[in-house]
């Protein structure tokens, strides 16, 4: 495993020497991780890299090399180095479950810390969060568009590097697609591998017949063929069909056929026609070619007879919104026993934070399990479902609702207590399957690709008042100033 102890920020570790100097390093402070914006214009986030944070935080070290790196900076005290030697994370993690759905504001991952080792841990954590996420998002809204078709995320060559190509096909397959052209990724995370050949195999050979035959006797029960190298109605599809007829009369039967390039939902029925015509009815059409959700939707409403489909440079690089944003802010520090909570106040009022040591709550209909609100409080608070909980919302507080059938479900729970992982990890199937199942609790309304529903996110009345009166505090300090 990598040792990612430096993939930090160097801000972070100035402020490690400050602290450090300052004799407060051992202080013990709280952060959270959350995202302003959906991907996309969209109505939720999927999330992603909650098993990569705990290797990364198990596997946290500095090696001697690196503390010789730091010392020939020269911005760093003797004493802070010598620390940094035994440089352990032991404080506690609380996080969402791998493939939950989340929305803006709300922590998604909230750590209690030394603030030496609070501090240093952020960066790393947001890039594999904000990324994998992003991913997992993408995947997500282009399986909600294919249904029931199958969805193959083909996106290693175009992605921006080794690290997105490996983790980006993982936070794929949790988004919703049932494998990748990846091997490396289908081989650390157990999960299907999928392809076939390129038009350099068709390429290779003096004709295009041959090249097909060739590929049928290599793989008679595993047969797809790329057609569109030269001419897909004119020369590929029926080249395609002579080898199908062929492979029929030796006992085989042919999968499919894939469409790179041209009008796919032209192509497609006309394919699809032929292919019955000539008996193959059972013959899958898969297409690629730049898709995202977006142009599958139009090729379906279309009326395209695409069966399966490969994503790739849209899908591993979010295409049409290229990061997630997600940030790391300080919310409380434990001064004598006490939570003291802690605010950034901003002139743009989406970037004033939620103070304080909180809980993510998830409000459930009885009656249907749908996800009907969510409900940010202090960690401390209790709901009794036995009776009507009213919630308002956070900036328009005359808008109130009141729930009566409901219960409720905590969102973060603990990853790491006293520095040691205390979650069981699962496969990445199985964070798939729970991903399906976070989104079928969804309403449609919140799932829309375009102008969704906004979901419900408020405060609790403790963590409002907490937040407005340190807002007031501030503002009359500024004027006193």
């Amino acid at each position: 495993m990598r040792n990612l102890t430096l993939m930090t920020d160097l801000y972070q570790l100035t402020m490690m020497n400050g602290y450090y100097k300052d004799n407060s390093h051992e202080d013990i402070m709280v952060f959270d991780i959350f995202f302003r914006n959906n991907p996309s214009k969209g109505g939720y986030t999927l999330i992603c890299g909650i098993d990569e944070i705990i290797d990364y935080i198990e596997n946290l070290h500095l090696t001697q090399e690196d503390i010789e790196y730091l010392h020939s900076l020269d911005i760093f005290d003797e004493g802070f180095l010598d620390y940094l030697k035994n440089f352990r994370f032991t404080g506690e993690i609380y996080a969402v479950e791998q493939g939950s759905v989340m929305f803006p504001y709300e922590p998604i991952l909230r750590v209690k810390a030394k603030a030496i080792e609070a501090q240093f841990i952020e960066t790393a954590m947001l890039c594999i969060l904000n990324f994998q996420s992003l991913i997992a998002t993408k995947a997500s809204r282009i399986c909600q568009v294919a249904k029931d078709d199958i969805v193959m995320e083909f996106g290693l060559r175009r992605a921006q590097g080794p690290d997105a190509g490996i983790y980006g096909a993982k936070a794929a397959i949790v988004g919703g697609c049932q494998g990748t052209s990846n091997v490396l990724a289908g081989k650390m995370f157990d999960v299907p591998v999928m392809g076939t050949h390129a038009h350099s195999w068709i390429q290779k050979f003096d004709s295009e017949l041959e090249a097909f035959r060739s590929y049928a006797r290599t793989y008679p029960t595993k047969t797809i063929l790329l057609i569109d190298t030269y001419d897909t109605l004119a020369s590929g599809l029926p080249n395609a069909i002579t080898v199908f007829r062929e492979m029929r009369q030796k006992g085989y039967e042919p999968l499919g056929v894939r469409i790179d390039s041209g009008d796919l939902e032209y192509l497609s029925k006309e394919v699809r026609q032929r292919l019955d015509e000539a008996g193959f009815p059972n013959v899958k059409i898969t297409a690629s070619n730049d898709l995202d959700e977006y142009t599958l939707m139009d090729l379906k409403l279309q009326g395209a007879k695409i069966d399966s489909w490969g994503i790739g440079t849209r899908l591993i690089t979010s295409s049409d919104c290229p990061s997630l944003g997600g940030v790391y802010k300080l919310a409380a520090v434990l001064k004598n026993g006490e939570y003291e909570p802690k605010i950034k106040i901003s002139e743009s009022p989406e970037k004033i934070t939620n103070p304080g040591y909180k809980q993510v709550v998830r409000i459930y209909n009885k009656n249907n399990d749908k996800a009907e609100a969510d409900l940010i409080m202090m960690d401390g608070e209790k709901i009794d479902t036995s009776k009507p909980l009213t919630i308002f919302h956070p900036i328009y507080t005359w808008k109130v609702r009141t729930y009566k059938d409901y219960y409720i479900k905590e969102l973060l729970q603990p990853l790491f207590i006293d520095g040691k992982c205390v979650r069981e990890k699962k496969t990445v199937k199985e964070y798939r399957e729970y991903a399906f199942k976070e989104k079928a609790s969804l309403w449609p309304q919140y799932l829309r690709l375009s102008n969704p529903e906004p979901y419900k996110v408020d405060l609790s009345q403790e963590l409002y008042d907490v937040k407005h009166k340190l807002i007031k505090e501030k503002r009359n300090s500024k004027e006193e100033q």
